[in-house]
């Protein structure tokens, strides 16, 4: 989790939690902005979706709830993700407001294109390579199992990678398969735009701003899915 770790050390984590707000889809959390992670959780039943001390998160400082990051609960980490993208500065002058699938088309044009998470944009991106592969833990039409990533990542010359992955501590892993001369990119509202990602190895992170805190409250407590959202700005950052 050495990742994970790292980005820890660099938010700025001594800010009030001004609310917690987990929906079916997205979890929220504001204190120096308003910060967006996937909820992930087991499939029901499953003790592992338990949130110790639900009731009083808002009352923790964000170092403590950032650390959530790291726990084996899927949902913990998604709050931990959440308050991590609540604390980060976004400079829009060090980004674009251009979509992840955009840049994913324009690198992948007749290449190898692999995407770790199903994304809605996924048949369209594949009419613009040579080849698509989509790998999931949870299995749509055409998908292929996260065990068939060590043996197909490392042919594809352009790697999506979803920021969940920060959530279900695939990232490292994945990261290990890509070839280094891959172009990567990190995406998805749960992607820190924070350049420190750049030192692993993504030449893009590709996420989003919050534009209006209670637009996206509101929203994600009404079951709103990721499109569904009003509020939020879509930024793309290049490793300079």
């Amino acid at each position: 989790m050495k990742i994970l770790e790292d980005i820890l050390k660099t938010v700025k984590a001594d800010i009030a939690i001004k609310k917690v707000q987990i929906g079916i889809h997205w979890t929220a959390v504001v204190s120096n902005g308003c910060g967006l992670a996937s909820t992930l959780c087991e499939p029901p039943p499953h003790h592992d979706n338990q949130v110790r001390d639900v009731g009083r998160l808002h009352k923790k400082s964000t170092a403590e709830l950032a650390r959530n990051v790291l726990s084996d609960r899927l949902l913990e980490a998604s709050i931990g993700l959440a308050t991590i993208n609540s604390l980060i500065d976004v400079d829009e002058e060090q980004c674009e407001p251009i979509n992840a699938f955009d840049i994913l088309a324009e690198k992948g044009k007749n290449k190898n294109i692999g995407i770790i998470g199903h994304f809605p944009f996924t048949p369209k991106l594949k009419q613009e390579a040579r080849q698509l592969w989509v790998f999931e833990k949870r299995l749509q039409q055409g998908d292929l199992p996260e065990s068939e990533i060590e043996n197909i990542l490392p042919q594809c010359d352009v790697v999506g990678i979803s920021g969940t992955t920060l959530i279900n501590h695939t990232l490292e892993s994945i990261l290990n398969f890509c070839r280094d001369d891959a172009f990567k990119v990190m995406l998805g509202a749960s992607t820190p735009l924070l350049s420190l990602l750049f030192d692993y190895g993504l030449d893009v992170l590709s996420g989003c701003k919050i534009t209006d805190d209670e637009a996206v409250i509101t929203s994600i407590s009404q079951g709103a899915t990721f499109k569904q959202i009003n509020g939020i700005k879509l930024l793309s950052m290049r490793a300079r």
